[in-house]
């Protein structure tokens, strides 16, 4: 593992606050002294948004990661010299430019030139194309870097850590796609990564319900006790400490949140709702499940100030963050994992210390 991470950062949508998050958060020098930085974007673009927030940052040109320079913003130009910025307005040419840089993004990740990546917000629907036809960035990195395994949304902050059973699904959909075997994958997900990424060896996990009042015994809708206690009941037996279902609502409402690791919820406003309430600014969306560790700031483009200066960057430092920490709880995992004899050497001088007590006493 080197020194300082290197984070791939994609510039997202151009007529977004993508560029001015990233030029805020870097205008802090000590960033650099976690991480070495790479955008995914266009040198001129992001003069652009400078000049319009007068940020004093400065950046470095490059070809690709691999030239990235310390304590420099780095920027790999991935668009033409001639891409537009219009702020505030979504236009199919700032959603090719977000596709460009994000492509490329994964390519320099394959490659293994970049460590993480960081992913700033796009429009779902100008980033639509031929090459680009998924609900968003988790089910495109995914099919791109997930080498057969599959994806699992968690949202987090500092008060919870919520993941999604369902993601980008229309509400009136979401009943018929679950199913029993659906919420077992994310809860084995889910505890794997919550042991892998966030180091916690017994974590506890939280399963909301459904249906209003977990549907109050079958009155209100049969999902909860066809789809997810048995889920829950078969998860438990797989070692998977997992508890409910608990009526949404209340679960928040009384903090129980609190009492666990981790909350599974069914659908996307379920849970994303109750935890950007509790704090927006520093959420953070993280693709567990995946042998890439990709982060992204809790927020959309927010056309409505872009350019303006007031978008807080809070959410994005929290994403970088969030990646590098991630990164290296993997690499500690997998150093233990690549070197068991110290363990197992430690296991059986126990073993051999007994036997010489027991040799001790008998003579």
């Amino acid at each position: 593992m080197s020194e300082r991470i290197i984070v791939g950062i994609t510039q997202g949508d151009v007529n977004g606050i993508g560029y001015e998050v990233i030029l805020k958060v870097f205008s802090d020098p000590t960033m650099f002294e976690f991480c070495t930085p790479v955008v995914y974007g266009s040198p001129k673009v992001m003069t652009y948004h400078r000049k319009a927030i007068d940020s004093p940052v400065n950046f470095n040109v490059v070809d690709s990661a691999s030239d990235a320079q310390q304590d420099r913003l780095n920027v790999v130009n991935c668009n033409p010299d001639d891409v537009k910025v219009d702020f505030g307005i979504p236009t199919q040419e700032s959603g090719q430019a977000a596709f460009q840089a994000l492509e490329r993004a994964v390519k320099e990740y394959k490659e293994g030139k970049i460590d993480v990546i960081v992913t700033a917000p796009i429009n779902k629907k100008t980033i639509h194309s031929d090459a680009f036809h998924f609900p968003g960035h988790t089910e495109y990195i995914e099919a791109q870097l997930g080498e057969g395994n599959h994806a699992l949304m968690i949202l987090m902050n500092s008060s919870m850590r919520v993941a999604l059973a369902t993601v980008h699904e229309p509400i009136s959909k979401v009943a018929s796609v679950l199913t029993k075997d659906l919420v077992k994958e994310k809860l084995r997900i889910l505890q794997k990564s919550l042991k892998q990424d966030f180091g916690i060896e017994i974590p506890r996990i939280a399963v909301l319900a459904l249906n209003p009042h977990a549907s109050d015994d079958g009155l209100i809708g049969n999902e909860e006790n066809e789809i997810i206690k048995p889920a829950i009941d078969e998860a438990v037996t797989e070692k998977i400490q997992c508890f409910g279902p608990f009526p949404a609502d209340g679960f928040f409402g009384n903090g129980d949140y609190r009492k666990f690791d981790a909350v599974l919820a069914m659908y996307h406003d379920q849970g994303l709702i109750p935890l950007k309430a509790l704090d927006m600014e520093c959420g953070v969306n993280f693709t567990a499940g995946l042998p890439v560790v990709r982060t992204s700031p809790d927020h959309g483009t927010a056309y409505d100030i872009a350019g303006k200066g007031l978008a807080s960057e809070e959410s994005m430092r929290e994403a970088i963050f969030a990646a590098i920490d991630i990164f290296r709880s993997r690499c500690n995992e997998a150093e233990i994992h690549a070197n068991p004899l110290g363990k197992l050497y430690f296991d059986r001088r126990d073993d051999s210390d007994k036997l010489k007590h027991l040799d001790t006493e008998k003579e």
